[in-house]
């Protein structure tokens, strides 16, 4: 019989680009959800949907992730990043469905000088980090769980950087991006891809649910100024990217200088290559 995979926050970039290759998984049944169809904040809405469907697998892509805006919209952040968490742990435990979470680089300081490991100590400077980090100690108390960090997402579908230097390099002849903040950019499709591996391998084999947290993004390393210039060079726009440091453009939140992430550990578990970051904009940018 088909195994049943929940997935919350359907609407978003990792949520849709995760509905995008279920027309390829035909060996799952997906129930996609998003605040509309799910209020996750709400125990009784998720029994509701448990005592309906016999759910197999749950995939928490729903998160708050306005950064800077969490900074002030404490409550809400808390809402979706850690209590919704909480909820589908609970359901998660009582119905022995296991659950996959995403997380975040903000979980850290930002101030490594080589990527970040699993076991590395946490230390969030935001509102933002310090949500997701709590929401992946409930996550922890779930019948089973993997949780999957990763940074710098973009995607052909929602709004992401991605899609802002497009529509700024077609409207200026110059912009300003900050240089002194490096990480690995992560296609989403390739985020839902690594999701779907991990629930294939785990339906032909619960042992292969290799519980515990994992860090993916794509390969290599760059400045979001590097990013940018890519994105302009690749779509053939010719607008100038210019290098400022993160003191000449101030946030509400403080970025991590450093979000570099070993993807070690989630390649030999589970036996996966990883595209390099610039190769995997190319294929994202044929649909933009």
């Amino acid at each position: 019989m088909k195994k049943t995979i929940l997935i919350t926050g359907a609407n978003g970039q990792l949520g849709s680009e995760i509905k995008e290759q279920s027309y390829n998984t035909p060996e799952f049944e997906f129930i996609f959800t998003d605040v509309n169809e799910l209020d996750i904040t709400d125990l009784n809405a998720i029994e509701k949907l448990f005592n309906k469907n016999k759910i197999d697998f749950i995939v928490n892509c729903a998160a708050y992730t306005n950064v800077d805006k969490a900074e002030t919209d404490t409550k809400n952040a808390e809402l979706i990043n850690i209590n919704a968490v909480k909820n589908l742990a609970s359901i998660s435990k009582k119905h022995k469905s296991p659950l996959i979470h995403v997380s975040t680089d903000y979980v850290f300081d930002g101030n490594s000088k080589i990527p970040y490991k699993e076991t590395d100590k946490t230390n969030p400077q935001s509102a933002y980090g310090k949500t997701k980090l709590l929401g992946e100690e409930e996550a922890k108390k779930s019948h089973k769980h993997i949780i999957i960090r990763t940074a710098w997402l973009y995607s052909s579908f929602g709004n992401n950087f991605v899609k802002t230097m497009i529509r700024l390099g077609k409207e200026k002849d110059e912009i300003s991006v900050v240089s002194d903040q490096i990480g690995s950019p992560t296609y989403a499709k390739d985020l839902a891809s690594v999701i779907l591996t991990i629930l294939k391998l785990s339906d032909k084999d619960i042992n292969n649910f290799k519980e515990g947290i994992y860090h993916f993004s794509n390969e290599g390393a760059c400045s979001w100024y590097e990013f940018a210039s890519e994105i302009m060079k690749q779509k053939n726009l010719n607008c100038k990217v210019k290098p400022i440091s993160s003191d000449e453009f101030p946030t509400p939140t403080k970025r991590p200088n450093y979000s570099l992430l070993d993807k070690t550990k989630i390649k030999n578990t589970f036996n996966i290559e990883v595209r390099d970051w610039n190769v995997a904009l190319k294929d994202c940018l044929k649909l933009i």
